[in-house]
C-alpha cells in the first residue's frame, strides 16, 4: 500500500504562507500619525487650490485618512484587517463630522455671548431700554421661559407617562394601534401648527388673552409625543422577569408598575423628559403667536403677555444693532446654560432614584 506525501504550500523558500491572523500589525500609534499626516496634506491641498473654507480642508483630510488607513492596512495586515480599519476610520470621521459643528457652535456662542453676560444682564429687563441702545437684560425673559416650560411639563409629563404605561402594560387591539398612530403623527407636527391650534381655540374662540399659559399649552403639545415615545422604549427594556416575579408574589399590577417597572426605567425616562424640555425651550413660533412679547417683568403666566428667551433672541438679533447682537448672543448662552443645568439635575435625580443593586 503506497502513501502520498502532501507538501505544504508556502513561499518559494519552503516556509508556510502566513495566515491573516499571523500577519504583521501596524503599531498602535499608526492611526494618529496617519491622521496628522492627512491633516497636513489636506491643508496643503487646500492652500494650493486656494480653498477658502476650512470645511473643505477637513473633508479632504478625512478622505485621505480613510484611504491611507485602508491601503496601508491592506498592504501590511491583509484585506480582512484592512476592512476592519476602514469601518473604524469611517466611524471616527462621522463622529468628528457630528462633533465639530456642535463644538463650533458652543465656542462661537461663548465667545460672543460673554461680552455682556454678567450679573446686570441677568438681573435687569428691557423695560426702560430700547432695542438699539446698550444695557438691559433678560430677567423678564428668564422668568417667562421658566414658567412656560414648567407649566408645559406639568401638562405633558403626566399625560405622556400614563400614555406610555398604557401602551406597554395594558394596550392591546385597535385602540392601542390608534394611540400609537396619533403619537407618531404628533411627533412630526410643526411648532407653528400647535401654536395656530391653541390660538384659534383658546384665544379666538374662547376669547382669552395672550399669556404664558397659552404658550405652555402649545409647548405641551410638542412635548407630549417625545415623552410618550422615550418612556415607551424605556419601559420595553425592563425585563419581563421582574414583572413576573412581582406578580408571582401577589403584588397587584398597578403596584408592580409603580414600585418595580418605573424605578427600573427612571434613568431613561428622565433623559427622555429632558430631551423634550430641550426641544420646547427653544421654540419661538408658539411663543410669538400666543405669549406675544413684553419687555417688562410679568410673573403671572395666566394674565397678559410675557417675555421668553427664544423670542428675546429673535427680537434682539432682528434689531440690527451691535448692542442687539451682543444681547442676542448672551441670551443664547443663557439658554444653552439653562438646558445644560436641567440635564445635570436630571442625571442626578436619575442616579438618586435608580434602584440600588448589592454585590
Amino acid at each position: 500500500m503506497s502513501t502520498t506525501t502532501v507538501k505544504p504550500t508556502g513561499t518559494p523558500g519552503g516556509k508556510p504562507a502566513p495566515s491573516e491572523l499571523q500577519r504583521a500589525r501596524l503599531p498602535r500609534w499608526a492611526p494618529y500619525v496617519i491622521a496628522v499626516g492627512s491633516l497636513a496634506v489636506g491643508s496643503g491641498i487646500g492652500l494650493a487650490a486656494d480653498l477658502s473654507s476650512r470645511l473643505q480642508w477637513g473633508l479632504i483630510s478625512a478622505i485621505l485618512f480613510v484611504g491611507v488607513s485602508y491601503f496601508l492596512a491592506a498592504s501590511v495586515e491583509g484585506t480582512r484587517q484592512a476592512k476592519d480599519r476602514l469601518a473604524t476610520s469611517l466611524v471616527w470621521v462621522m463622529f468628528l463630522l457630528a462633533v465639530v459643528p456642535l463644538a463650533s457652535l458652543i465656542f462661537e456662542t461663548v465667545q460672543r455671548g460673554t461680552k455682556v453676560f454678567d450679573g446686570y444682564f441677568l438681573s435687569h429687563s428691557m423695560g426702560v431700554v430700547a432695542d438699539d441702545e446698550p444695557g438691559g437684560g433678560i430677567y423678564h425673559a428668564i422668568i417667562g421661559t421658566l414658567e412656560q416650560v414648567g407649566l408645559a411639563c406639568l401638562i405633558a409629563v403626566p399625560i405622556g407617562l400614563l400614555t406610555a404605561i398604557y401602551l406597554v402594560e395594558y394596550g392591546r387591539g385597535k385602540l392601542a394601534k390608534a394611540v400609537t398612530f396619533f403619537v407618531d403623527v404628533m411627533t412630526g407636527i410643526p411648532s407653528i401648527v400647535a401654536g395656530l391650534f391653541v390660538l384659534s381655540f383658546w384665544i379666538l374662540i374662547l376669547g382669552f388673552d395672550f399669556s404664558g399659559w397659552a404658550g405652555a399649552m402649545a409647548l405641551s403639545i410638542l412635548m407630549m409625543p417625545v415623552v410618550v415615545r422615550s418612556t415607551e422604549e424605556m419601559l420595553k427594556l425592563v425585563p419581563n422577569e421582574l414583572r413576573e416575579a412581582s406578580l408571582a408574589l401577589g403584588v397587584p399590577k398597578w403596584r408592580t408598575i409603580l414600585k418595580v417597572v418605573l424605578p427600573t426605567a427612571i434613568g431613561g425616562i428622565t433623559t427622555g423628559v429632558m430631551l423634550a424640555v430641550a426641544r420646547i425651550a427653544g421654540e419661538t413660533a408658539p411663543v410669538l403667536l400666543l405669549v406675544w412679547t413684553n419687555p417688562f417683568i410679568n410673573t403671572d403666566p395666566f394674565n397678559g403677555p410675557q417675555g421668553s428667551l427664544p423670542l428675546y433672541i429673535y427680537q434682539q438679533y432682528a434689531s440690527g444693532t451691535n448692542a442687539g447682537y451682543d444681547r442676542a448672543w448672551a441670551a443664547a448662552l443663557a439658554l444653552i446654560a439653562f438646558i445644560m443645568i436641567l440635564n445635570l439635575v436630571a442625571r442626578g435625580i436619575a442616579r438618586w432614584k435608580a434602584p440600588k443593586t448589592g454585590r
